[in-house]
């Protein structure tokens, strides 16, 4: 048997701490807990149940990760300005509410640093959160709920979307630079209740639904900071999914399908290029709010049946992670 020195052409580390920026494939020795470990790629692959909202809602939006998430917004059926943040294991409500009770919207940033724009029946207000309050600030050009968002506080792209009140989808493209907003180069395809990931340089829209008569899209988009150019279809077509991640490592779950606009469950993940089949979701939904990232996601709230829920899902994927190597 060849040894480690050979294959690796280095001896095995002996430390007292783990490393704080390992690389896949490295080997060491923890000389306080005794014990050999490795970095190396974990496929979990699964949805774990997380801890339910305190406001279930369906249709509201949510940003940063899946330890350090905020959602706000949404239906109840009505809407709610309601605004919560998740620690890993809980939600907790928080005192401020949105200024404009809404539903539908896009949003983009973090836990401390948020953007809502659009939704119902608000259609352009756009709102900025601290970390403790909402402030109200410009609003968008085009008036529209159901549409998608990326990016951060500071760098959003908000893309397709209705017509405010309940009309026509949208085309319509916009970039926020932190003060105002700015029409770019529209979609390719008019489309309401998508899913988006992504920064405001590079993004993906997915989904939805397009013409004629809102046929539900497999459709996939991919924006360069300049122009949107179409990429791979959707294995399931779905329009009103959740979303998470980036344009090269983005997630889709839940939604609705056809025939018969019926819940889904059903999960995928794009690679910048296509798309690949995941394990479902334990309960299907519409209207979920999505947040994370595609190794480390959240799915919180939406509609399973004719109510809205407050459950929420964790989905854990490939992920590169420190594991304890036993020998015998």
């Amino acid at each position: 048997m060849a040894a480690y020195t050979g294959i690796q052409g280095q001896n095995i580390l002996i430390v007292s701490s783990d490393p704080s920026d390992p690389t896949e494939g490295q080997i060491w020795y923890n000389s306080t807990s005794n014990l050999l470990k490795g970095y190396a790629v974990a496929n979990v692959n699964a949805w774990a149940t997380g801890g339910n909202l305190n406001t279930a809602r369906s249709a509201a939006e949510s940003v940063g990760t899946q330890n350090a998430a905020l959602i706000f917004g949404g239906q109840t059926p009505s809407p709610t300005g309601a605004t919560e943040s998740y620690n890993g294991t809980s939600w907790t409500t928080l005192p401020a509410t949105m200024n404009t009770a809404r539903e539908s919207m896009g949003g983009a940033g973090n836990q401390t640093a948020a953007l809502a724009f659009g939704g119902s029946p608000s259609g352009t207000a756009t709102e900025s959160w601290s970390g403790s309050t909402w402030t109200s600030v410009n609003s968008m050009n085009t008036s529209r709920y159901a549409l998608g968002g990326c990016g951060t506080q500071t760098a959003a792209l908000a893309f397709g979307g209705r017509d405010s009140p309940f009309t026509d989808n949208q085309l319509a493209t916009e970039s926020w630079n932190g003060t105002s907003w700015t029409s770019v180069n529209s979609l390719p395809t008019r489309k309401g209740h998508l899913g988006g990931a992504g920064i405001q340089t590079a993004a993906v829209a997915f989904g939805g639904y397009q013409p004629p008569s809102n046929t539900v899209s497999t459709i996939t988009d991919n924006w360069n900071g300049t122009s949107w150019s179409s990429s791979g279809s959707m294995s399931t077509g779905r329009a009103d999914p959740g979303s998470a991640g980036v344009q090269t490592a983005a997630l889709a779950f839940g939604g609705l399908v056809p025939p018969g606009a019926t819940q889904t469950a059903a999960a995928e993940q794009y690679n910048g290029t296509a798309w690949t089949n995941l394990p479902n979701m334990a309960t299907a939904r519409r209207e979920i709010a999505g947040s994370g990232i595609s190794t480390a996601a959240l799915a919180s709230g939406g509609q399973p049946g004719t109510a809205v829920t407050a459950a929420t899902e964790e989905w854990t994927g490939q992920a590169v992670q420190v594991r304890t190597i036993t020998t015998s």
